[in-house]
């Protein structure tokens, strides 16, 4: 294996699940001739977040050597909806909602790839063109036993949950794409396996050099548990607010810091071993984190927005600093004085009294920024403070 070869087969493996068939990646590697590699998005959603970059890092990776990226829009695919991971038929989306979450992926899809060596494609182009007929000769290349290996229709076909026929086209679109674009690459995450070996397959049945499959791992959410998602509120927008992204950012674990640093940064492999040293040597994950919380905001933002961001969260929650924009809540007394925990409950900083007795037991709550203790504490009608409640929540409160 020559050098170029390998350093190029170390920056795309870095990170990835797997490679099917690495020995055929090489090969295609060596060559020395642009490759065609492609990733399929599905627009479901207007909006991308972390966990979908780490597909287009890598292709970044890719345009950066010298291959060609192609970015497809699955508009057709989104119209039959991804059965991937699902549990039920999946509902798909209209026309209208396709094309309109189509141009807010191609004007966010920049934030990483570098435009002017990026194709963006839809897959309508062909699709269309294919019609009911062609369609028809597709579905007959596979059979439903094939289908059924699928890891998500099998579970689905025993428990006796419904499995709508439409849903076995889409692997079969997918694969179709690689067909018509002549894919040498497609990378997709674990969970696109199944679609991903597709293409190879119509690919060779076509007479096409069947392309290398690359999966990549589906990032963990803030929680370090469930796959990143909107829908379960654990995700980081690549078009969230610079102070936002950093909070969250900091909010991670330890553990799932360098799980982030693997897939999302671009930093090389020595500088990310140097952090490791560092806290092994004693060294803080909390800066660490400010590293990774910076490089994240000036890819989405600026550079300026980064250091403005670290600026605002060291002096809100590092020294102690009341924001600005606190919520203002009045609350009206029955009697002359409110016990403390009542006082948290009714403003909606704690869930419940027992709530705030134990947030106060853990330090965790301020008057003005001094430090409750007391559980028992009184608070008087006609005073007006700000009162906190962890490191994040804040409102001034009127008790009148």
């Amino acid at each position: 294996m020559t050098g170029t070869v390998a350093d190029a087969l170390a920056q795309i493996s870095r990170g990835v699940d797997e490679v099917l068939l690495a020995e055929e990646l090489e090969k295609k590697l060596a060559r020395g001739k642009p490759l065609t590699v492609k990733a399929g998005f599905d627009p479901t959603a207007p909006d991308l977040h972390l966990g979908h970059t780490v597909l287009l890092n890598k292709l970044r990776v890719f345009q950066d050597l010298g291959h060609r990226v192609i970015f497809l829009i699955g508009d057709f695919t989104g119209m039959i909806g991804d059965p991937t991971g699902k549990n039920a038929t999946r509902k798909p989306l209209s026309k209208e909602d396709v094309l309109a979450n189509a141009e807010t992926y191609k004007e966010q899809v920049f934030k990483v790839l570098d435009p002017a060596k990026t194709e963006v494609r839809f897959n309508s182009e062909w699709m269309n063109e294919l019609g009911a007929a062609g369609m028809i000769k597709l579905a007959a290349r596979q059979t439903v036993a094939r289908m059924l290996e699928r890891d998500d229709f099998k579970k689905r076909y025993k428990e006796g949950q419904a499995i709508a026929i439409h849903e076995f086209l889409y692997p079969l679109v997918q694969g179709w794409d690689s067909v018509a674009l002549r894919a040498d690459i497609e990378l997709g995450g674990t969970d696109q396996r199944f679609n991903l070996l597709m293409g190879r397959e119509l690919q060779r049945e076509e007479g096409q050099e069947p392309q290398t499959v690359i999966t990549l791992p589906l990032l963990e959410g803030l929680d370090g548990v469930q796959k990143m998602s909107k829908s379960l509120g654990n995700y980081i927008g690549i078009t969230d607010a610079p102070n936002d992204m950093f909070g969250k950012v900091m909010s991670i674990s330890d553990d799932l810091m360098w799980r982030y640093f693997e897939l999302l940064s671009f930093k090389s492999q020595a500088e990310i071993d140097a952090y490791r040293t560092g806290i092994e040597q004693g060294g803080n994950p909390r800066d660490v984190k400010v590293a990774l919380a910076k490089e994240l905001i000036t890819r989405f933002h600026s550079e300026e927005d980064a250091e403005k961001a670290e600026q605002d969260f060291v002096q809100r929650f590092q020294k102690n600093a009341i924001p600005d924009d606190i919520e203002h809540i009045s609350l009206t007394l029955d009697n002359a004085q409110l016990g403390i925990a009542s006082v948290l409950k009714e403003a909606g900083l704690v869930a419940s009294t027992s709530e705030a007795m134990r947030m106060i037991k853990q330090n965790a709550v301020k008057i003005e920024g001094e430090r409750v203790t007391d559980t028992k504490l009184v608070c008087e009608r006609g005073s007006e403070q700000v009162y906190q409640v962890g490191k994040r929540k804040f409102a001034r409160i009127k008790l009148s």
